[in-house]
C-alpha cells in the first residue's frame, strides 16, 4: 500500500467553501481503482490549513489511474482554485 500525503494551504477565508467542495470530491476519489481510504484533517495551529492522506494500492493507481482520468478533471475544478500555494504531493510506503 502507498500513502499519498498533501499539505493543503487554503486561500484565506475559504475553508468552509473548500470543505463543502471536498465533500463532493470525496465520491470522485473513492470510486477510483486502487483507492483504499482517505482522511482530511484540519490543522489546529494554522487556520485554513489541512492535510490530505490517501491510501492507494499502488503509486500507479494514484499517478496514472486517478490523475490521468476524466474524473480528475472534475476533482481539479472542485478543489484546485482553493490552494495557495499549490500543494506538493508525496508518497510513502
Amino acid at each position: 500500500m502507498v500513502l499519498e500525503v498533501a499539505v493543503l494551504n487554503i486561500k484565506k477565508g475559504l475553508s468552509k467553501d473548500f470543505e463543502a467542495s471536498f465533500k463532493k470530491a470525496e465520491s470522485i476519489i473513492s470510486s477510483k481503482k486502487g483507492y483504499v481510504s482517505h482522511q482530511l484533517k484540519k490543522c489546529i495551529e494554522q487556520k485554513d490549513k489541512y492535510i490530505l492522506l490517501v491510501n492507494w494500492e499502488t503509486i500507479e493507481d494514484h499517478e496514472i489511474g486517478f490523475r490521468k482520468s476524466d474524473e480528475y478533471k472534475e476533482w481539479k475544478e472542485l478543489l484546485h482554485h482553493f490552494y495557495d500555494p499549490f500543494p506538493i504531493v508525496e508518497h510513502y510506503i
